[in-house]
């Protein structure tokens, strides 16, 4: 970096100034560099020499820069103008230019406490919007009147940052969230899940965030569905809270990951629907199942992965799960769950019980994690691979052609191993497909 020193000026900037503050920490993993008063061409001639560079970001004014040597890979940018533009403000107008100072480029930032660098020729600390007092004072607060009308993502990034580090937003920067809550639904999907994953993972909190959108009207415009969720009330001795609170509870009670977080947030999601008055209280059946499918939507309609909605909705149509159950029982939980989310479950249940405010525990949920695990050690078969023998065996020893009538009689033996694993061995099993084509109809096939 000496030679960037000598034709110009490199700065520490945005997310690992401010961590190396909050934090008082003498290092940060994840390093952001601005260089001033030296061209595009120009840095990346001399990065070249000092390590790998990455053009991706040419548009921006931003270098991709790995040093020999090392596994981190840099941001170095240029001192730029920008505001977002396009459907979703997914594109930004930008206007990089190395002759631009630096206070000049961390005056298009969005919040004070993002907003400061580093001087790495001297350490001095550049803060032209006292961010460090912020940062001291606990307060997230936007650099400029329009920064949420240049990019409307920043509102649910003050959501993120007051969960993540637990400050409060000042009351000109709410006032502006409030008065352009609207304007995010010209985000696009993509980017407002990308920071609500960032709230539900990074922050110890989340609730703080999710009660902060109820409050400014973000949540009505991301996830409607939730809004009627606020002021149900669970009458009858189970539940302290109205739904929305024992929902943000229960992310909070719920380990950091992300499938399991989503899965807390809406696993109640329909309750509202299925509130039924009894003798003691109210009544919610099969809100799980619709809760699930809703869940569902929701997650489609923000752009999340097939295998995060599938297994979200799984979770949620699974979580009135009883503990209640013998091995018979417990072999089915372990087949229709697998054994890869089982964990994921039982901790939501935990959570659950820790969120209904009431002082329940959870011994029973240790005990069945328990019985889980000793089950799995035994290896009784859980699905079709562990059968003793396979759809062409069937096809074969019957004289079937491929069709949905194989899958039938694998489920029907998948059943009886699960009652007794010590059915699994290839004469029996061949025995009852014999029965189950006989009960079915195909006598010809079957001697």
């Amino acid at each position: 970096m000496r030679e960037i020193l000598r034709e110009g000026r490199l700065y520490e900037v945005g997310g690992c100034v401010r961590d190396a503050l909050l934090y008082h920490l003498p290092e940060v993993k994840d390093r952001d560099y601005l260089v001033c008063g030296i061209p595009f061409e120009r840095l990346t001639q001399i990065l070249k020499r000092y390590g790998r560079v990455d053009l991706v970001g040419r548009s921006f004014g931003v270098i991709k820069f790995t040093p020999q040597g090392a596994n981190g890979i840099y941001d170095v940018s240029l001192p730029r103008r920008e505001r977002s533009t396009g459907s979703g403000h997914t594109d930004f107008e930008v206007d990089f230019d190395p002759s631009l100072g630096v206070k000049e480029d961390l005056g298009r930032r969005d919040f004070s406490i993002n907003a400061m660098a580093r001087d790495m020729a001297d350490g001095v600390l550049i803060d032209p919007f006292d961010g460090q007092k912020d940062l001291n004072d606990r307060i997230i607060r936007m650099v400029a009147p329009d920064s949420f009308t240049e990019d409307p993502l920043r509102m649910l990034r003050a959501m993120q940052f007051a969960a993540r580090f637990e400050f409060t937003i000042e009351p000109a920067t709410y006032e502006a969230l409030v008065a352009n809550a609207d304007l995010i639904t010209t985000v696009s999907p993509e980017r407002v899940a990308e920071e609500l994953n960032k709230m539900l993972v990074r922050a110890v909190r989340p609730s703080i965030g999710l009660r902060l959108m109820l409050h400014t009207g973000l949540l009505h415009h991301i996830l409607p569905e939730l809004e009627p969720t606020v002021g149900c009330e669970q009458p009858g001795g189970y539940h302290a809270y109205d739904v929305f609170e024992h929902t943000v509870r229960i992310v909070d009670a719920c380990p950091p990951r992300l499938h399991l977080r989503l899965a807390a947030l809406f696993h109640d999601i329909t309750k509202p629907r299925h509130k039924r008055p009894t003798a003691d209280g109210a009544s919610f059946y099969g809100h799980e199942i619709s809760g699930a499918e809703t869940a569902k939507q929701v997650l489609k309609r923000l752009r999340y992965s097939t295998d995060i909605i599938k297994d979200v909705t799984l979770l949620i149509e699974r979580h009135m799960f009883t503990t209640d159950v013998g091995a018979k029982g417990l072999r089915r939980f372990i087949r229709r769950i697998g054994q890869r989310l089982i964990p994921d479950l039982l901790d939501l249940r935990r959570a659950d019980v820790v969120a209904q405010g009431m002082g329940g525990v959870t011994a029973d949920v240790d005990r069945m994690e328990e019985a889980i695990r000793e089950e799995i050690e035994r290896k009784p078969p859980f699905g079709r691979s562990d059968l003793a023998i396979n759809g062409q065996t069937i096809m074969n020893s019957f004289h079937l052609d491929a069709s949905p009538l194989i899958g039938d009689v694998i489920n029907y033996l998948m059943e009886k191993v699960l009652d007794d694993p010590a059915e699994n061995q290839p004469d029996i099993l061949l025995r009852h497909a014999g029965e189950f084509l006989r009960n079915k109809g195909y006598d010809q096939n079957v001697k």
